[in-house]
């Protein structure tokens, strides 16, 4: 008799216990405003089934039929969390990671003692983090980043005795890092990125035992880098970019550092030269030292690491023909190696012959902003996975070599600014992958080679400033992806503009300036709908202006200044009100300035000086704007606003008082 009321009172408190565990579930769904997979259909109010809600997706029940999982993680789910899922008692696993939970994080949390796993990231949870957090001893992992939390980072984090990874990156968190933090004896994993700490990094931090990666990138952090995690034997990652930190690397940087796999110090205040005990760091891939004030040379032991990736960008490193390239030379060994950035520098001398015997698993070299000279070296077409080649403002001449034209995977390729001289090479054709193509600023000669018009993919071509001569191939205006620019100014093009140039209907930018190219400005262009800026100055354009250009209503600016244009300015042109700047000087057009300039609301800039203008100027728009009208040299002008200070126009029998189109003028909009 009493064993049966004893199993009766157990059955009773069983089914209590199994009632409260789905009545929390269900407040948790009832929190839930969008579940747009339906991932949450299968959570209803079925008693029928001794602890049936174990079944329901994202659920996971212990023996005893309670629930010890939470994972719905990626459902998609929107709306806020239930405080009442902490009656869920005997809960040790809550992932909602990737959903779009929003609000509070709820205090009740902390009554949550057998949590061991607490993952809200990856949501839009807003306000502190919750002091109640501390409650559960067990907890092993805190992942709480990527939300909009604000505050500062709790103190009592320090008093986790089992914390092992805590990541709070990318939320809203202001004030300093703890020093209590330092108590985290078992932590591995500490990432703060991502938010708005300041001060310095307390000292305990790098004396923590067990830490293998610490984060603090992108916040207002400053002061030296403590020296200690130089002497940590379990440190595997290190993360400082972006701040503030400031003062020189010890000079034993790296040399008790077996198991250290990357450093990132970009982005600081760093100073005083690169250590060669990083050498000694045997296992790193991966260092990131740029956007600092690095100076001297980068030391061969460097080059002596397998790294994956050096990044020295923008410091004042130096190097020339006597000494400072050995490091690349012997990074000529590392198999892995897919990227090197030491564009911004101060390195010269010849280029090495030995970039052509860097891994052929090499995706990216920029030795832009340089003082290298020479000569490109012939064999850079064996790094046949380059997709970046960037040697842009240095001091190289010579041809570009045709073994160019093997590195098929080019998306990039940046020759701009240096002393280049000879034929663009047919070779280039062959980069069919290629989107940027910047040859500008060089003394290269010859023609265009019509087979650049292979080159399907480009979204930017820049041969300006160059000597190049002939026609422009019919080609280049079938590439119809280019949309971010066509440069081909400061060159000695000749000829007439192809009429296919109105395929271009993606592109923004055209600059033709500076050329020989006569004929009509292309009707066609009014095709090119996505232009906001049009250059053709500085030509032998003859004939009047096209009116279809009206209909490039994104356009911000016109020039076609110091050609031999004929004719009146087309009146719709005053329609378009995106036009910012409109540049006609230095042409020989005829008829009146005409009054629906006036009407084009975003122009903001009006130049009209040094011409023949004559009669009436407008009163409004920009030609109300003193500073950004100029009229001088033209004493032909009258009437306008008071500010222009012009005499009054006198009436002409049979004449429009506005400007009639009789006038001879030439006008200068810019």
């Amino acid at each position: 008799m009493v064993a049966t009321v004893v199993l009766l009172s157990l059955l009773r408190l069983l089914s209590a216990a199994e009632g409260t565990d789905r009545d929390a579930l269900l407040a948790f769904k009832a929190g839930v405003t969008s579940d747009p997979t339906g991932a949450l259909r299968s959570w209803t109010n079925d008693t029928g089934t001794a602890a049936s809600f174990c079944r329901w997706a994202g659920v996971s029940c212990s023996a005893a039929g309670r629930v010890t999982t939470l994972d719905v993680s990626s459902y998609g789910l929107e709306g806020t969390l239930s405080p009442a899922v902490a009656d869920l008692a005997y809960l040790e696993f809550l992932n909602l990671t990737n959903n779009a939970f929003s609000g509070a994080i709820p205090d009740s949390l902390g009554k949550l003692t057998r949590l061991r796993y607490l993952s809200l990231c990856d949501n839009s949870f807003s306000g502190g983090i919750p002091g109640t957090l501390g409650g559960p001893a067990n907890l092993t992992v805190v992942y709480l980043n990527n939300n909009g939390l604000t505050g500062g980072v709790p103190a009592w984090l320090g008093a986790m005795p089992a914390l092992v990874y805590l990541t709070l990156y990318q939320n809203a968190l202001t004030g300093t890092i703890p020093p209590e933090l330092a108590n985290l004896t078992t932590i591995q994993q500490l990432r703060l990125d991502q938010n708005f700490l300041e001060g310095v990094i307390p000292d305990g931090l790098a004396r923590l035992p067990r830490l293998q990666f610490f984060n603090v990138y992108g916040n207002r952090l400053t002061g030296e880098i403590p020296r200690g995690f130089f002497n940590m034997s379990s440190l595997q990652g290190l993360s400082l970019t972006k701040n503030a930190f400031h003062g020189e690397l010890p000079p034993d940087a790296g040399a008790r550092s077996p198991n250290l796999l990357y450093l990132y110090f970009g982005g600081n205040r760093l100073s005083g030269t690169i250590p060669a005990s990083l050498g000694n760091a045997t296992k790193l891939q991966v260092l990131s030292l740029a956007n600092n004030s690095f100076t001297g040379q980068v030391p061969p032991e460097v080059g002596r690491l397998c790294l994956n990736s050096l990044q020295l960008s923008n410091n004042e490193l130096t190097a020339s023909d006597a000494g400072g390239w050995e490091f690349l030379d012997n990074l000529t060994n590392c198999d892995a190696l897919y990227e090197i950035q030491l564009d911004g520098n101060n390195l010269g001398g010849a280029m090495p012959t030995s970039i052509a015997r860097l891994s052929p698993q090499l995706q990216g070299l920029s030795l832009a902003g340089n003082r290298i000279s020479g000569v490109i070296p012939p064999g850079i077409g064996s790094l046949v996975k380059l997709q970046t080649l960037d040697l842009g403002h240095n001091l190289l001449a010579g041809a570009i070599p045709s073994g160019i034209g093997k590195l098929k995977n080019l998306r990039m390729l940046q020759l701009k600014g240096n002393e280049l001289a000879g034929p663009v090479p047919s070779a280039m054709s062959d980069l069919t992958q290629l989107l940027n193509l910047d040859l500008s600023g060089n003394s290269l000669n010859g023609s265009i080679p019509p087979s650049l018009g292979n080159l399907q993919r480009l979204t930017l071509l820049n041969l300006s400033g160059n000597g190049l001569v002939g026609n422009v191939p019919s080609e280049l205006f079938g590439l119809s992806a280019l949309s971010l620019a066509m440069d081909l100014s400061g060159n000695q093009l000749d000829g007439v503009i192809p009429r296919e140039v109105g395929q271009l209907v993606k592109l923004a930018l055209m600059a033709l300036s500076g050329n020989r190219f006569t004929g009509d400005v292309p009707a066609e262009l009014g095709s090119c709908q996505s232009l906001e800026f049009l250059n053709l100055d500085g030509n032998l354009f003859t004939g009047s202006i096209p009116s279809s250009l009206s209909r490039l209503k994104g356009l911000r600016s016109l020039n076609l200044s110091s050609n031999r244009l004929s004719g009146a300015i087309p009146p719709e042109l005053g329609q378009m009100s995106g036009l910012q700047e409109l540049d006609l000087s230095r042409n020989d057009l005829s008829g009146g300035v005409p009054a629906g300039l006036e009407n084009m609301t975003s122009l903001i800039e009006l130049d009209v000086s040094d011409n023949n203008l004559d009669g009436n100027v407008p009163l409004h728009g920009v030609f109300a704007n003193a500073t950004g009208f100029n009229m001088a040299g033209n004493s032909a002008l009258c009437g306008g606003a008071p500010q222009l200070q012009l005499p009054p126009c006198r009436s002409i029998a049979g004449s429009d008082s506005t400007g009639g189109d009789h006038l001879l003028l030439k006008i200068a909009l810019r």
